[in-house]
Formats: C-alpha cells, sequence, structure tokens
C-alpha cells in the first residue's frame, strides 16, 4: 500500500509567523476572550484569539474543552483569528438533552461561525474534534477551507482502533449500560461514552464529500490503527497523509512546534495535495 507521508518541513517550506503572543494564564477561562452564543438549542462557549486575519477554527476531542489547545493556540493567533469553543455537553457548553451525535456538533460548529459572521475557516479537529472536522466539511462543504484532522475515526469498531482498546470499551459497555446514573454529571459522561461507542458510521465512499484539501494525520502508535487512518486519506478526494514519528495520540501536543508548523504550512501553500 502506498502512503504519501507529508513532511513539509523536511522539503524546507517556510512558515509565516512564529511564536504568536505569550499565552494568557488559563485558556478556556479568560474571560477577555470568551464568550457564550446562543447556538442551536444550547449556550455554547467560545474563546477568541489573534490577528485579523483568516480564521481558523480547533475542535476539541471527547470529554475535552479550549484548554486541549493550550499549547497551539499561541502560534496559531500570531497570524490567524483563532476560533477554539467548547463543544455540545462539554466543557462549559452544557446540554441536558439526551442526545448527542457528532453530525449536532457539526452543524453547532457551522452556526457559531455564522454568529461570528466567520463565511469560512481553516480547521483543526483532535480526535473526536476531527470526526467533527470531517462532518462540517461534508455537511457544510462553504465553511471549510483545508482541514487537519488528527486522531480521527470514521466507525466503531475494533479495525479502527490500537489491539485490545475496543474490547476494553465493550466490557465497559456490557458493565455500566443498565446503570441508572444518579447525577447529571454522569448522565453526561454515559453519553459521551456512547457516543464514541456508536459513532460515527461513515461509509467510506461518503467522505468523497470533502471537497476541500484535507491532511489526515495520526501518530506512529496513536490509538487510532494506521490501518484505518490510512483508509480516510486514500478515501478522500483531496488528501495528505502525516505520520508522526514517536507520537501516540496527542500529536499536537506531543510535537507542538512541528505540528503548527506543518499544518500552517499545509493550510499556507498552494496545491498542498496537487502533483
Amino acid at each position: 500500500m502506498k502512503i504519501f507521508l507529508f513532511a513539509l518541513l523536511a522539503l524546507g517550506w517556510t512558515v509565516a509567523g512564529a511564536a504568536g503572543p505569550e499565552a494568557p494564564a488559563t485558556y478556556g477561562s479568560n474571560p477577555a476572550a470568551g464568550k457564550y452564543y446562543e447556538v442551536r438549542g444550547i449556550r455554547m462557549y467560545c474563546e477568541t484569539y489573534g490577528s485579523s486575519g483568516p480564521a481558523v477554527l480547533m475542535i476539541h476531542g471527547n470529554g475535552g474543552s479550549i484548554a486541549a489547545f493550550k499549547h497551539n493556540i499561541p502560534y496559531f493567533a500570531g497570524k490567524y483569528r483563532v476560533i477554539v469553543a467548547d463543544s455540545r455537553s462539554q466543557g462549559r457548553s452544557r446540554d441536558a438533552g439526551t442526545e448527542l451525535t457528532f453530525e449536532m456538533m457539526a452543524d453547532d460548529y457551522a452556526a457559531l461561525l455564522d454568529a461570528l459572521h466567520v463565511d469560512s475557516a481553516y480547521v483543526i479537529g483532535w480526535s473526536d474534534g476531527g470526526i467533527t472536522a470531517l462532518l462540517l466539511a461534508m455537511r457544510h462543504p462553504e465553511k471549510v477551507i483545508r482541514l487537519a484532522a488528527t486522531g480521527a475515526n470514521i466507525r466503531p469498531d475494533a479495525s479502527a482502533f490500537a489491539p485490545g482498546l475496543w474490547e476494553d470499551w465493550r466490557k465497559t459497555y456490557e458493565r455500566d449500560r443498565a446503570k441508572v446514573w444518579a447525577t447529571d454529571q454522569e448522565k453526561n459522561d454515559w453519553k459521551l461514552f456512547l457516543l464514541d461507542w456508536r459513532e460515527p458510521n461513515i461509509p467510506d465512499a461518503a467522505l468523497g464529500a470533502v471537497k476541500c484539501p484535507a491532511l489526515i494525520i495520526c501518530g506512529d502508535h496513536d490509538m487510532i490503527s494506521l490501518e484505518h487512518t490510512v483508509e480516510i486519506y486514500r478515501s478522500l478526494p483531496q488528501a495528505a497523509l502525516w505520520v508522526v514519528p514517536h507520537s501516540g495520540h496527542a500529536t499536537l501536543q506531543e510535537h507542538t512546534d512541528d505540528f503548527d508548523r506543518t499544518v500552517d504550512s499545509f493550510f499556507s501553500v498552494p496545491n498542498p495535495v496537487g502533483p
């Protein structure tokens, strides 16, 4: 199987904008940058940073928050208008409903961009955020200029994950599925577990709806299997693949400098997946 390894830095491509502004004390609870927006029946918490340049939207993983990008925001804020939010039912974006799907979250982010008067953005998604980024590009193609998705999967089964992980989740499901959860936090945690147990369900052919250039990323010992990541890459019309050496699932935290520069270069250079 032929794999295209996207290695912009090794090719000598340069990156504009270096360190960016100094980071505030706490991303995710910064009153100067944060605001709630009424989005599709919930109050969605969002912070914005950076310049008046093009917008870059960052989408965190399951159970995460804005703070997931604390190491990446300063770099991108030196060149972009950074938009980073807490997804529905996570962080400060509370939702008492019992249903949660990736389609709901993709639509939330499209509505958030509308609320911010942003016609389109570059998108970075990590883990479940990578899934949401793909669905955002599928359901709202006009909103996504280019995307980078790290540690994403497109179906919930053993083939998508590192050996043994799916079986561990199966044991958790069998153990806890009949429980009556007492607190709102327990109910929300179970809702987030079921999201990844039941979803996503994106056929390979459906990825053809992603018309924008996409950089598909995983660590060389990611919790998402390499074979599954390659499958996503091969199913996209315009895609590049980057397998990050010596990295697990947290590519953007374990290799922050390389991640930031490489993704920025992918967003910046002409025809990043051209011949």
